[in-house]
């Protein structure tokens, strides 16, 4: 089973996440981990696992990406997830989506719900529930734990 990996990262929390949930399936799979900016091929694999911070309740946009620029991020401003998503058809691929996200008490959106929903659009067939991993703060770290349930 080939199985693609692709991940949106700010600060490296989404990347790390990604990271890990590939080796996690290598065993198991032939694994490719690739960051969206790439605009990563989906037409070679079996599976799928697509994985975004979360930035006002969804997934990012231009806007999100630039506010975060300002705040030191080096990733790309005008192509994210959302963006990659958009021009995605991949009929009946198995897929699942995981986000990062501040640890408040009341998180109404979710960046993995938003790329489910998507996918959905798209054709594919989500196999496990969006999943979510907390940060300390805008620009991380991962909270203690979180990449042992990645």
């Amino acid at each position: 089973m080939r199985v693609l990996v692709v991940y949106e990262s700010m600060f490296g929390n989404s990347a790390a996440v990604a990271r890990t949930v590939a080796d996690s399936m290598a065993e198991q799979a032939q694994v490719r981990v690739a960051e969206v900016g790439t605009r990563p091929d989906v037409s070679d694999v079996d599976a799928m696992v697509v994985g975004a911070p979360t930035h006002t309740f969804g997934l990012s946009r231009p806007a999100t990406r630039a506010e975060a620029a300002r705040q030191g991020s080096e990733a790309p401003v005008d192509f994210g997830v959302r963006e990659w998503l958009i021009a995605l058809h991949r009929p009946g691929l198995p897929v699942a989506t995981f986000d990062t996200r501040v640890s408040v008490p009341f998180m109404p959106g979710s960046a993995a719900r938003k790329a489910a929903a998507m996918l959905r659009s798209a054709g594919c067939r989500l196999v496990l529930p969006p999943e979510g991993f907390l940060v300390a703060g805008t620009k991380g770290p991962l909270r203690d734990g979180e990449l042992d349930r990645a």
